[in-house]
């Protein structure tokens, strides 16, 4: 029985990984809005209402390997040392994870299709309101955590939230840095994200020209 349970999960997973996968190579050839549903589940040979089974709406889709990699982030931030400051760990955690969560996203879909899934959500109005809505309550998340590892009550200390603004500005930043770029490739995001992080410090706290000038 248990082996049964185990043979309709397997199925399950793999007809939820085909609609994505589907769903954001048509979404990434011909656009977002341009692509519908029946589409979709025509590409892999099921009914609309097996594509509803698994994903609310097209957007869900759109967003769905993105979740999983916030959803791995929040919780290796939570496992960062204690000892570490504020940045400290919202860096370490970025960088840490980046060869996990390139191996857990290439179990779902090609990297280099996230890649270009990225820059869709980017370039696409509707997604990109959605993406800035989804961020604001990530940040919200991530700043409680930061709180609870400094011990600090973050809706009477402001640090927390401000750091992780900071922190969530840089990482749009490089991001935005990166689509712009000709190199799609996760080395190369992941470049730009490292460069844009080791500038983060020196640009809020030093001095940006010299006195003597």
């Amino acid at each position: 029985m248990a082996a049964g349970l185990n043979l309709r999960e397997l199925k399950k997973q793999r007809t939820r990984d085909a609609l994505l996968r589907a769903a954001l190579e048509l979404c990434t050839s011909q656009g977002y809005e341009r692509t519908t549903v029946d589409e979709i589940a025509e590409a892999c040979e099921v009914s609309q209402r097996t594509f509803f089974r698994y994903f609310a709406n097209k957007e869900e889709a759109a967003f769905a390997v993105q979740d999983m990699v916030e959803s791995r982030f929040v919780e290796a931030l939570r496992e960062r040392p204690a000892h570490e400051s504020p940045l400290e760990a919202l860096r370490g955690t970025v960088l840490g994870t980046w060869d996990d969560l390139s191996r857990r996203v290439e179990e779902v879909v090609p990297v280099e299709l996230h890649m270009r899934t990225y820059r869709m959500i980017e370039s696409t109005p509707a997604l990109l309101a959605a993406h800035l809505r989804r961020s604001v309550e990530l940040e919200e998340e991530v700043a409680r955590i930061i709180a609870a590892r400094e011990g600090v009550d973050v809706d009477a200390d402001p640090r927390p939230r401000v750091a992780v603004a900071a922190f969530s500005g840089v990482m749009r930043l490089a991001g935005r840095l990166w689509g712009a770029g000709t190199d799609p490739s996760v080395e190369a995001i992941r470049a730009v994200t490292e460069s844009c992080l080791d500038r983060l410090g020196p640009s809020l706290g030093e001095r940006w020209r010299d006195d003597e000038a």
